[in-house]
């Protein structure tokens, strides 16, 4: 069947008497009847507690693992309580259709096995997660497995997962076009009504790369990736409380995450944003999956916002010494028309390219200096940041210790190369003998294992792997970085 439907046949059968609708109107609807009735069954309804309430119960998540909620069972506490207290537990209790708890929102499935796609502003805080799927007794508590709040998402892992699960396929978010269909399915109602139906709506594309407003310094700008201009906009309807409900094409591919940015628009708007299931997206929905944090490239440059851009490239007004830019070449004045191939028409263009590639990777990196085109290639650090974030499978502790980029150093400094030690040390370990009051003075670099040159932490892993004993070079993280080197065997 053709995407294309006729506008005027569409207008006709809105404003005449015609007893008969257009025969594309007809294949509109069946077009749309087909993507709800394949797609519904795997749109769910989060339901979210934040209550303090389960941790009296020696129930919910611990500060060493935010992620692993757990179930609830009332008939584990409910036995010898009062009446005041079996009344608590009743209303803690988020499988009950009845209870509707202090919030609510959607999500997609998207692997059979149990996974469910989310906003992260949804179950942010959360001591208690319950997903609700359409039907009667269709439903599991989860745990967080993997959230980022830059990029807003997280996954669910049900504990109990139903066996008729599907998930929904993706489509390409990169793709869209203003003025492509879409169909917008949610779950936001599902709490206190037993069939967990979700709410349907359609529309067409109305924008993409929508935004929201951000600073222009590169370290400034490691917050939400809606500042980078990835937003599409629909005029779908969506109410509060959509957001991680599913943006699908005719097709019935899941092409966007909805979410509820009204603050987007300054406003509460008829119709509402989504997160586009691009290439970007995908690969760190990928991530999530398998529990890990998404660490963001960090290339180490400043570019002037106040200078009229020419939709040609990004100039570079200043490179951070010691990071990867200035490490590869780069310099004040280069202009930045091309990253892996992408081009670069302005500043958020470049600031996503770099984020997306992730910490670690080398990119290709084009620019125009002094009027001739040069290419550099550099290894990307990490862009550190306070936002919050989960990750249920973080690297196994080498006798006690993690290690992370240099990037991410507290204070302002010229790093060498090497690998920083976080410092959540292992209590007990051998790493906190001999590291705990050094750390608790100092940022300490491992620039070396057993002699051999550590530069990002999977050297650093690969190197320990198997071994039983190490030998660290380590420094301390000051501008005159080099001259306290001490070696540190463990265990």
């Amino acid at each position: 069947m053709s995407r294309l439907v006729s506008a005027v046949a569409l207008v006709a059968f809105a404003t005449t008497a015609r007893a008969e609708p257009p025969a594309e109107a007809i294949a509109l609807q069946k077009a749309i009847y087909k993507v709800i009735d394949a797609a519904e069954p795997s749109i769910a309804c989060v339901l979210v507690a934040r209550s303090k309430a389960y941790a009296e119960l020696g129930e919910g998540p611990t500060a060493a693992d935010t992620g692993k909620l757990g179930e609830f069972t009332p008939l584990r506490h409910d036995k010898f309580a009062d009446a005041a207290r079996k009344e608590l537990i009743k209303r803690l209790d988020l499988a009950q259709p009845e209870n509707v708890p202090e919030s609510y929102g959607s999500g997609v499935v998207i692997d059979d096995s149990g996974l469910v796609l989310t906003n992260f502003r949804v179950i942010e805080g959360a001591t208690k997660v319950f997903v609700r799927l359409p039907g009667t007794a269709r439903g599991s508590y989860a745990d967080i497995l993997a959230a980022d709040s830059r990029a807003d998402l997280a996954i669910l892992k049900l504990i109990n997962p139903p066996k008729d699960l599907k998930a929904i396929p993706f489509g390409d978010g990169g793709k869209v076009r203003k003025g492509d269909w879409v169909i917008a399915l949610a779950n936001p109602f599902a709490a206190g009504f037993k069939d967990g139906s979700p709410s349907a709506s359609w529309g067409i594309i109305s924008n993409t790369r929508r935004q929201t407003p951000g600073p222009a310094d590169e370290v400034k700008r490691a917050k939400p990736l809606s500042q980078y201009g990835t937003l599409l906009q629909t005029d779908a309807r969506l109410n509060i409380g959509c957001s991680g409900g599913a943006l699908l094409n005719l097709d019935g591919e899941l092409i966007g995450l909805t979410t509820a940015l009204a603050g987007v628009a300054g406003h509460e708007g008829a119709g509402g944003y989504a997160i586009p299931l691009d290439t970007n997206v995908k690969k760190m929905i990928e991530i999530l999956k398998r529990g890990e944090e998404i660490e963001y490239g960090l290339l180490g440059v400043t570019v002037d916002t106040n200078a009229r851009g020419d939709g040609r490239g990004v100039t570079i007004s200043d490179v951070a010494v010691g990071q990867p830019a200035a490490r590869a070449g780069l310099a004040r004045g280069d202009k930045v028309i091309a990253i892996n191939g992408n081009p670069i028409r302005e500043y958020d263009d470049l600031f996503m390219n770099i984020s997306a590639a992730l910490a670690g990777s080398e990119i290709e990196i084009e620019v125009l200096r002094a009027g001739k085109k040069q290419k550099f290639a550099a290894q990307l650090a990490k862009s550190s940041h306070g936002e919050p974030k989960i990750a249920s499978n973080r690297p196994k502790p080498v006798f006690g210790l993690r290690v992370d980029y240099t990037s991410t150093l507290s204070i302002d400094t010229n790093p060498p190369a090497g690998v920083l030690i976080r410092k959540e040390l292992e209590p007990g370990s051998p790493a906190e003998k001999k590291f705990k009051e050094w750390l608790d003075r100092s940022e300490l670099i491992i620039v070396a294992v057993n002699d051999k040159e550590v530069r990002t932490p999977s050297d650093f892993y690969r190197e320990v792997a198997g071994k039983d004993s190490i030998t660290l070079a380590v420094i301390e993280a000051i501008k005159e970085s080099g001259t306290n080197l001490q070696r540190i065997k463990l265990p």
